[in-house]
This record gives structure tokens, sequence and C-alpha cells, in this order.
């Protein structure tokens, strides 16, 4: 049996994560993997409690959305269909955000040393197998968002996406972690062929 991975998405808002985490599990399942998509916030309280915050109908400080973050994440790496249980069925998972989101936008924010120790010290929080970085210049990511016809979060805005962006890049290189910074611009299929070629160099 292939060791079951944890391949998480990151990329600031706008940057095609949705669409291609869809494509991979597509591409995955074809390869004749088990594959299960998951995402941050979650569905649970906590996750409903930072839905809430993001949109802007509850107002919190980064500091309280970097802690609820955090406790969200252990709740999805420990739940009972939550990483770690799927990885143990050979079950591969594809996240849509993680700890590099805390680090990037809380980490912007508050004390970012205090959000780093929060998450990649936490023995309930397991340290994906790849990060995929969907890279998009933030211009290019707040016209796709205006596209959709929603309502903005709070951090869609072009000097915050701007800042973001540059502290995700800092977080790649003081982490150690396997980051593939992938090319987001251009069409869905070519930005799939590129996400997939990252992903198939740790496939077993």
């Amino acid at each position: 049996m292939n060791k079951a991975k944890l391949i998480v998405f990151e990329g600031i808002d706008g940057c095609g994560k949705s669409t291609q985490i869809a494509r991979l599990a597509e591409s995955m399942r074809a390869m004749g993997r088990s594959v299960c998509v998951s995402a941050e916030p979650t569905e649970t309280e906590t996750g409903k409690m930072l839905r809430a915050a993001l949109s802007g109908n509850v107002r919190r400080t980064a500091c309280e959305m970097a802690a609820l973050f955090t406790l969200d994440r252990i709740v999805h790496n420990t739940g009972e269909n939550g990483i770690e249980k799927n990885l143990e069925k050979g079950v591969d998972m594809l996240s849509d955000r993680y700890y590099y989101s805390s680090l990037a936008y809380q980490g912007s924010l508050c004390d970012y040393d205090w959000v780093k120790e929060m998450n990649v010290k936490c023995p309930d929080i397991r340290r994906p197998d790849l990060c995929v970085f969907l890279d998009i210049p933030p211009k290019e990511a707040l016209a796709r968002i205006g596209k959709r016809g929603e309502a903005k979060e709070i951090y869609e805005k072009e000097e915050t996406l701007t800042l973001f962006r540059s502290t995700f890049l800092r977080v790649f290189e003081t982490l150690g972690d396997r980051v593939a910074i992938v090319d987001a611009s251009g069409t869905p299929d070519e930005v799939a062929d590129r996400v997939l070629a990252a992903v198939k160099e740790i496939l077993d």
C-alpha cells in the first residue's frame, strides 16, 4: 500500500486553491489513490467562529484569530474524520490552508514567534509532506475575487495581500518544510499540470 500523504495548499486569497485541489484530487484518484479533501477553517464550532470573524460579522483581535486557528487545526488533525485517522487508513489528505496561513496572516499582525511556536511545536499538529504554494500577483488575485461576485473578506485588499504574500515567502525560508512554489498564472489546466508535477515527486 502506498504511504498516505498530507499535502496542503496555500496562497493569497484568489490564487485558485479550490480549483487546483479539486483537479489534484481527481488526478490522484485516477492513479488509484484514495483521497480526502478538507479545509481550514473546518466545519466544527471553532471553524464557525473563525468564519464569522473572517466575514467581518464578529470583531476579533489578531491574537484571538491566531489562537482560534491553532485550536481549529488541532481539531482538524485529531477529529473523527480528521487528518490522522485518514492517513492511518491509507487515505491521502489534501487541505485547503494550514499553519502557513496562520504564520503569514496572523503572524504579520501580532507576534510572529508566538504564532509559530503554537503551531510547529504542537504535538497534535502534523507537519505536511508537501506544501503547494500557488503564487500569483495580488492585483491578479483581486481581479479573480471580483469576478466571483461575492462579498469580500476582511483580508481581501491589495496592500494586505501584498504583505501576506511576502510573509508567506519568508515563512517558507525559515521553517524547513518541503514547499513547491507553483506559478498560479495561466489557465486552470496549465496550473494543474504544474501542481501534479510537483506532487508526483513525493508520491511512492
